[in-house]
């Protein structure tokens, strides 16, 4: 059993990723799942090179032809091109990358069974606007969403109103092919509807006039002009069959089991971790702070953090992860953890944080006040400074982020 509480909290941390790694809960599912050839894969997401690669492992040489388009920086070797695009903000990368799925699709034959791959991320990586919308506009749009604080089903909500294929929308470009969607849950209750924007499911939500109370007047604007989404008794969706094959709460259980084989007491909160990242950060901290010792603290979900105009460097664990040391300072035998378990945490190469009761005083150290860097949205530099920023580079899969604690 380690000594050194951080490894011990890192090495649980890997244990739950690796147990919703999207190679193998994919391998795993069409192993005991077999589908009938021809196939024809389309992999999108963050998890992508991994999902199709446990894809190619079972089915080889019947998938026919494939099309695999993830994060800059996420792709493998596969064999079959693997196009790279924008992640958080859409590019134009993701606008050819919609092209080539609607291409992709009209080219299928129809007694093709169509296998769909889906992660998170598929969203900003894959877009095929709607009438009058052009890529400086989806960007703008998405830097409000971004910006606003809202969580990713609210965002969703909004980009698959303007969307040609989120909103059940490829499920009409499919139809009437059999279609198999395994997907990796990034989203709060595992809703299929708001996993990628919902590509292959129908959503009542869209037959109704959109609510634009509030919102920006491009995005407004963009709105009034969305196309139509099919309805729930459309034909298209009849053949359509949607698995999640690995969620948040799997990552959890996986944590709370490594926990217990290295000797540890496990408390495995049922809550989902949402709202604002620094009131969730201070919040767990003092669950921490009254847990007894040697209990693995474990918790689950997606903080939200609202930016200011010029954001530094960080994302929503690497500010949750500051706050929380904030409220720490000064224990001693207390360690953090606050991760992305896809490997990234906001527009940054770093999955998260870990602090203890000393990452105030490391990081003041360098001259940086902790409370300016959150209020700067620049966690990450501060965290640089402190010794306590987390890599751990794409890890193919995304079911939100992690938190664990301990009281050595």
């Amino acid at each position: 059993m380690p000594d050194d509480p951080r490894q011990v909290l890192l090495r649980i941390c890997q244990s739950a990723i690796t147990a919703v790694n999207g190679r193998q809960r994919v391998r795993a599912y069409l192993q005991q799942h077999p589908v009938s050839a021809p196939v024809f894969l389309l992999s999108i997401g963050k998890a992508a090179c991994a999902m199709a690669q446990g894809a190619h492992e079972v089915l080889g040489a019947s998938i026919v032809d494939a099309l695999v388009v993830t994060k800059r920086g996420h792709a493998e070797a596969l064999p079959w091109p693997v196009l790279e695009a924008g992640h958080p903000l859409p590019d134009d990368q993701s606008l050819v990358a919609g092209q080539r799925l609607i291409d992709f699709a009209a080219a299928m034959p129809p007694d093709a069974t169509v296998l769909v791959l889906l992660s998170g991320g598929a969203s900003a990586l894959v877009e095929a606007l709607s009438e009058g919308m052009d890529l400086a506009q989806l960007r703008a749009l998405n830097d409000w969403l971004l910006a606003a604080g809202l969580d990713i089903v609210a965002m969703n909500r909004i980009r698959k109103r303007l969307s040609r294929i989120k909103g059940g929308r490829l499920a009409r470009l499919l139809a009437p092919r059999p279609v198999l969607c395994l997907a990796i849950s990034d989203v709060p209750g595992d809703d299929p509807r708001a996993i990628g924007s919902g590509p292959l499911v129908a959503d009542a939500s869209l037959q109704s006039a959109p609510d634009s109370t509030g919102l920006p007047p491009i995005v407004a604007e963009a709105l009034r002009n969305s196309p139509p989404a099919p309805t729930a008794d459309d034909a298209c969706f009849q053949n359509v069959q949607f698995e999640i094959i690995a969620r948040l709460d799997d990552a959890k259980r996986a944590a709370a089991e490594a926990a217990h084989l290295l000797g540890y007491r496990v408390t495995l909160h049922p809550e989902f971790i949402e709202g604002d990242a620094l009131v969730a950060g201070a919040r767990l901290a003092q669950v921490l702070l009254a847990a007894p010792a040697r209990e693995v603290q474990v918790w689950g979900g997606e903080t939200t953090i609202k930016l200011p105009p010029q954001p530094g460097r960080g994302g929503r664990n690497q500010s949750l992860a500051l706050a929380a040391a904030l409220a720490l300072r000064g224990q001693e035998n207390i360690w953090f953890l606050s991760a992305g378990t896809d490997g990234t945490d906001g527009p940054t190469p770093d999955a998260g944080a870990l602090v203890d009761g000393g990452t105030i005083a490391r990081g003041e150290v360098e001259g940086i006040p902790a409370h300016q860097a959150l209020a700067a949205a620049d966690a990450g530099n501060f965290l640089e400074a402190s010794g306590d920023l987390i890599q751990t580079g794409p890890t193919g899969t995304n079911v939100m982020d992690l938190m664990l604690g301990l009281r050595a």
